[in-house]
């Protein structure tokens, strides 16, 4: 049986034409908007010109700005306080191998011989690398002329990326609180010294140090552990070889 089959219906040539001045006539149209919106976007432009301009011209100034002030202002200041620094680090080198030192140290923060001491450095050259380091050294040597308060103060406002330094400032502080009798401080820093870094100086140094005032202060178990991890992990520095009587002492004691 035949199967009807229906015939593709031929555009007419009218239709096509209607199509393609319906299309040329679309074209047309999004170019117009293209231009009208590039028209727009160029009033917009020569509108705002000037505030544009102004922005451009002071993120430019900015930045040159920046640059200038870091070579010109920020390294000249730098460099001037480590030269400051050398001269009052000079005479607390000179107070740590003198025996008559609490001179060297006052020398050392308040300067002389027209120079600069740790004190001023700190305050003439606050967030320069050498402000930072004079301060370290202010704490110490107030520690070494027994001022403990101001020691305290200073270390305490030390901040640095150095593990060592920052070990040795809070171990310091402990040091400046067992000297004022404070031994819950004391205890306290120096747990925080020999956490700070893991070395054959400062950490047995301060575990030892631990150890010792905690047994002071009834933290007889941590004392032990601190013994202990001297004798395990630091067999061959000099506190290593006072453990065993520690250790004795608070095992055998009640």
């Amino acid at each position: 049986m035949a199967t009807y089959q229906k015939r593709g219906q031929k555009r007419s040539r009218n239709s096509q034409n209607k199509f393609q001045g319906e299309s040329e006539s679309t074209t047309a149209e999004v170019f117009e908007t293209l231009d009208s919106t590039a028209s727009k976007t160029e009033s917009v432009v020569a509108r705002y010109q000037n505030h544009i301009l102004f922005f451009v011209g002071v993120t430019v100034l900015m930045t040159l700005g920046y640059i200038g002030y870091q070579k010109f202002i920020v390294q000249p200041k730098a460099n001037e306080a480590v030269s400051e620094l050398n001269q009052a680090q000079y005479y607390f080198e000179l107070a740590l191998n003198n025996t008559n030192s609490d001179s060297l140290f006052q020398r050392a923060l308040i300067g002389g011989e027209g120079r600069y001491g740790f004190l001023d450095i700190i305050e003439v050259y606050k967030g320069t690398p050498a402000a930072k380091l004079a301060t370290y050294s202010a704490g110490m040597s107030y520690l070494n002329i027994r001022d403990y308060e101001n020691a305290i103060k200073y270390l305490d406002e030390f901040d640095s990326d150095d593990i060592m330094l920052s070990a040795l400032a809070k171990g310091a502080i402990g040091d400046a609180f067992a000297q004022l009798g404070q031994n819950e401080e004391a205890y306290e820093y120096y747990v925080k010294a020999f956490n700070e870094s893991k070395n054959n100086y400062s950490t047995p140094k301060y575990l030892y140090k631990a150890g010792m005032i905690g047994a002071e202060i009834g933290k007889k178990s941590n004392a032990i552990k601190y013994f202990k991890r001297i004798k395990n992990e630091f067999p061959n520095v000099a506190e290593a070889k006072l453990v065993e009587v520690q250790l004795g002492r608070l095992e055998n004691s009640n």
